[in-house]
């Protein structure tokens, strides 16, 4: 076990404003895990997402969601804290993943730079150090849950066959097409408005049929996208998801649905441009066979056993941590074999070093 630090009721006093009375109450802190705290408004902050995201989860049932899981807010923090430090003990920073995750939003905003992002979260009244932060914790915790539970589980053959006979019904599917898309707007921006309309087009359908050489070339479909399409999913490689019989317009329906995995279609012109697209998947209706899905499979039986794992994983952690909450909260994923930290005054344990000394002197 950790060694403990003095339960704190009251942040440091240093830091009050000098309008202040010295006894006013910044912030209570419930819980400490090792050298971290858990303060009262990060618990409420925490619950009343749990509010929003139940809300836009189903709205109609948010308040049997929000019952079900409002017993647990203290204990996801409290696992928070224990993964974020589990990561430091690895020496996983993540502020490589960081930067990419941020210029992934840049780029799917259509934004020049990283202070144009700054500024639109400001905008929306998010503090960027707060929101870097979060994203932060996130990808640390994910990361030490691959490392040190996912990794660490194994799923046999004989498991895949089996979640795959009895969930056959689940399994069956309606005929649909993965699509990928590389868009050359036609629309007029900036100094290019003033151009000749039927230039324009020109141009564009050039520039159009030159990606698509490249691409029946050998350039990677993804690649192209990312670096020429105008339409919003070029930061994905231009991936669109899937289409089911009947979701797209007739004549891109027969011309899509047609084509096999891989295949790259003819520019066709469309309001927004001239758009090239690609068939990365193409599921036919029916039970698809093992083969076919076996990744499916793996993962839905790896997150059916994750959550168990993961809980036996982080009881351990708590058993191994100090962990003290403030009476009247309670810590749903507490392990019966946590130990309750024991608390000594100032003066019961100068008391008790002292008594140590005089012993090694011969005193008493």
């Amino acid at each position: 076990m950790r060694k403990p630090l003095p339960w704190l009721l009251l942040v440091c006093l240093a830091a009050l404003p000098p309008n202040l009375p010295a006894d006013t109450v910044v912030e209570e802190i419930i819980a400490r895990v090792n050298n971290q705290i858990v303060t009262r408004t990060e618990y409420q902050r925490s619950k009343e997402q749990l509010r929003q995201e139940a809300q836009q989860q189903d709205s109609a049932n948010a308040d049997k969601i929000v019952a079900e899981r409002d017993k647990d807010v203290l204990r996801d923090l409290i696992d928070q804290q224990l993964l974020l430090e589990k990561g430091k003990d690895l020496g996983i920073t993540a502020d490589t993943e960081v930067i990419k995750r941020l210029d992934e939003m840049r780029k799917e905003m259509k934004l020049e730079s990283m202070e144009d992002l700054e500024k639109a979260a400001q905008g929306q009244g998010i503090s960027f150090e707060d929101f870097k932060q979060n994203l932060k914790n996130q990808i640390i915790t994910q990361q030490v849950i691959g490392k040190e539970v996912g990794q660490k589980m194994s799923i046999a053959k004989e498991e895949l066959q089996q979640f795959y006979d009895e969930h056959k019904s689940q399994l069956e599917q309606s005929e649909a097409i993965r699509l990928s898309e590389l868009l050359v707007s036609t629309e007029q921006k900036g100094k290019d408005a003033s151009a000749d309309e039927s230039q324009q087009l020109a141009a564009a359908q050039a520039k159009a049929d030159d990606l698509l050489t490249q691409i029946r070339k050998g350039a990677a479909f993804d690649e192209i996208a990312k670096k020429n399409s105008d339409g919003p999913t070029a930061a994905q490689g231009g991936d669109l998801g899937y289409f089911k019989r009947g979701t797209l317009a007739k004549e891109l329906e027969d011309k899509t649905f047609a084509m096999k995995p891989g295949d790259v279609s003819d520019v066709v012109r469309t309001k927004q441009g001239f758009v090239i697209l690609k068939v990365t998947e193409h599921p036919q209706a029916g039970v698809p066979p093992l083969s076919q899905i076996e990744a499916k499979v793996q993962d839905a039986i790896y997150m059916h056993k994750l959550q168990p794992a993961l809980r036996l994983y982080l009881q351990k952690l708590r058993e191994e941590a100090y962990i003290d909450i403030k009476p009247g909260y309670v810590d749903t994923g507490a392990s019966p074999n946590q130990t309750k930290p024991v608390e000594t005054t100032a003066k019961e344990a100068g008391a008790k070093e002292l008594k140590k000394k005089k012993k090694k002197l011969g005193i008493i």
